[in-house]
């Protein structure tokens, strides 16, 4: 099993918890952006850059994650891709996308593209918190300890 980040943009905070988690648990966790990445030192952990482009990092991941990897992204596609090829979808505000759920996800995140699309202001997600980012901790952490067993 490995750990897939969508980094570009993923949270500092949820990064930081990532580090710290592959070094504990020692599983292998790749960042994937378009821009260059500062990351710790450590045999777990690396990055790798993408061109500039829409989805360039997104179906970077989607090619090189295998069945049973945890993809952490924000992004409702490649969640759904992720799932679909038996993967693990967790988003930085620590909701898990299933089977059960992408599809809804997925339906909603279209509709408000095209309202976007068509003029209408639509806004966007609350700022991230600290309750976030607890969330994110404890699914993240249940999710490794449940993968260990």
């Amino acid at each position: 099993m490995q750990i897939w980040v969508d980094a570009d943009a993923c949270p500092n905070v949820i990064k930081e918890i990532l580090f710290r988690a592959a070094k504990r648990v020692q599983i292998k966790t790749t960042l994937v952006a378009n821009q260059e990445l500062q990351i710790p030192a450590s045999p777990f952990i690396d990055a790798v850059q993408v061109r500039a482009g829409l989805d360039i990092a997104d179906n970077y991941i989607a090619q090189h994650l295998a069945t049973g990897d945890l993809v952490i992204t924000a992004d409702i596609p490649l969640a759904a891709e992720a799932v679909e090829k038996g993967a693990y979808a967790l988003n930085p505000r620590g909701e898990f996308y299933t089977k059960g759920n992408i599809r809804e996800r997925l339906s909603l995140r279209n509709f408000m593209q095209d309202l976007r699309n068509s003029g209408i202001e639509t806004g966007g997600p609350p700022p991230f918190n600290q309750r976030d980012q607890q969330a994110f901790a404890n699914q993240l952490d249940r999710f490794l300890t449940k993968q260990k067993t």
